[in-house]
């Protein structure tokens, strides 16, 4: 296993770390790789109810991948396949079920704007830019740069970014929406924990539905998203803790949900 990506428990949290911080915390095939697992591993640990994701030092988030290790992902067709080969880090913050909120200070470019693209709250600090820089270069992201970022800030914001590469500053990126909350650098990680524990005190079935939800809402017309909510509303409906929430409300107290 990689020391480069670090877990760490937070009663319900997982805190996820991106720790190679004299390379601005970019990406490696072997911190590629660890990380898929460790979103395996979260998914099926139901005692993980929500994810913080943030990256280690005060220079950056992430740069996104270490352009010399590219090399290491294999041919071009296994390149391009390597979102089944469980071999692409965006992809894998894409495929976290549980709540992911992304904790940003610093350099947030490339891949690793699409990782805080693939979270679902985004906190920043002042210091924090962000730029899909890979157009400068004769490419674009391939991991959800065009298509998240789009649907995060519209499509006009979107290709400033994607055709231009430059970058944007954390004022920009929270009048666009790319950002939700912008905070002071010692404030983005206990903000963004904080965040993630008051998600993870709720039902952990009815986040995740949410948060299915909320992406059915970017993915299929509204009448038929609708049904899927209703769906979706009515099976929540018959869970253990939806009738402990019930039984918690008329008794004035807190729920104790255990995900069932």
């Amino acid at each position: 296993m990689s020391d480069h990506i670090l877990r760490e428990d937070d009663g319900h949290v997982a805190v996820i770390t991106l720790n190679r911080p004299e390379k601005l915390n970019a990406m490696t095939v072997a911190m590629d790789r660890h990380l898929n697992e460790m979103v395996y591993e979260i998914n099926n640990d139901d005692a993980i109810r929500a994810v913080v994701l943030t990256g280690a030092g005060d220079r950056a988030f992430s740069a996104g991948s270490d352009i010399t290790d590219l090399d290491g992902y294999g041919t071009n067709w296994q390149y391009r396949n390597r979102f089944d080969a469980r071999r692409d880090y965006a992809r894998a913050v894409w495929l976290i079920r549980k709540p992911v909120v992304a904790a940003i200070d610093g350099y947030c470019i490339g891949g690793g704007l699409e990782m805080a693209c693939a979270a679902d709250v985004r906190f920043a600090t002042p210091r924090s830019t962000f730029a899909a820089g890979e157009i400068k270069w004769g490419w674009h992201g391939g991991s959800g740069a065009t298509q998240l970022l789009s649907h995060l800030i519209g499509a006009g914001a979107a290709s400033e970014m994607l055709l231009t590469g430059d970058r944007i500053d954390a004022d920009q990126a929270l009048r666009w929406g790319l950002i939700q909350h912008l905070v002071e650098p010692e404030d983005v990680r206990p903000r963004a924990l904080a965040l993630a524990q008051t998600i993870a005190s709720r039902s952990p079935i009815a986040t995740q539905r949410t948060k299915f939800m909320v992406r059915m809402s970017k993915n299929i017309p509204l009448d038929v998203a609708l049904h899927v909510e209703n769906d979706s509303f009515s099976y929540l409906m018959m869970t253990d803790d939806a009738a402990e929430g019930r039984a918690a409300f008329g008794e004035k107290r807190e729920p104790r949900f255990t995900g069932q």
